[in-house]
């Protein structure tokens, strides 16, 4: 009896050229999702990069076009200057017509002159004239002095516009009362003309 085994078959061997397969490290299968993140962040900011230099640009672009807008805006004057001429040429009128301080005194002075001067007067008529005539002689003067200043300050205010900048024109209020300055001017004019050449009020005669 053959009592001699047959030995068992071998197990085939791996195959050497056969590649491994190497489990993967952590450190390699984490980097590639950094470099996506990484560029990624990098794309967004230079994407904001560009967004922030447009918005500069804009920002920059518009504040100059105010500038220029400001500039080419032409100044204008408030009008304080026509206000004021207007109710001073208004006041003055007035005050010419109802009589001021100035003229009395004037006529006053007058008088006391007058007075002195009648002493040496001949004649009765040259009395009247020294004591009274010149006196109020001096009060249309100067009346007169002051309305024809009112009306050529009027004047003026009125007249301002039209050689100032064009569309310029004073609030209505102000060229009421420069017209009303203008109508007080020629009154006072026309009426103290008229006392000084004793036209209107002539000097009474004396009987003889």
């Amino acid at each position: 009896m053959d009592t001699t085994k047959t030995a068992a078959p071998a197990a085939p061997e791996a195959d050497a050229d056969a590649p491994e397969d190497k489990p993967a490290t952590p450190g390699t299968a984490a980097a590639e999702p950094a470099t996506d993140l990484g560029a990624e962040q990098a794309g967004t900011t230079g994407h904001a990069e560009e967004t922030g230099e447009t918005g500069e640009t804009g920002e920059t672009g518009e504040t100059d076009e105010a500038d220029e807008d400001a500039e080419d805006v032409p100044e204008r004057s408030t009008g304080a200057g026509a206000a004021a001429s207007a109710v001073v040429a208004a006041g003055l009128g007035l005050v010419a017509l109802s009589g001021s301080w100035v003229s009395r005194v004037a006529a006053e002075r007058q008088t006391l002159i007058g007075q002195i001067e009648s002493v040496s007067a001949t004649t009765a008529k040259e009395k009247i004239a020294a004591l009274y005539g010149d006196a109020w002689h001096m009060t249309a003067l100067v009346n007169g002095v002051l309305s024809t200043l009112a009306l050529l300050l009027a004047v003026l205010v009125l007249a301002g516009p039209a050689f100032g900048a064009p569309g310029r024109v004073h609030p209505a209020w102000v060229r009421s009362v420069s017209w009303a300055a203008v109508a007080l001017g020629l009154l006072g004019v026309l009426l103290f003309g008229l006392m000084y050449f004793d036209l209107l009020f002539p000097l009474p005669t004396a009987a003889q």
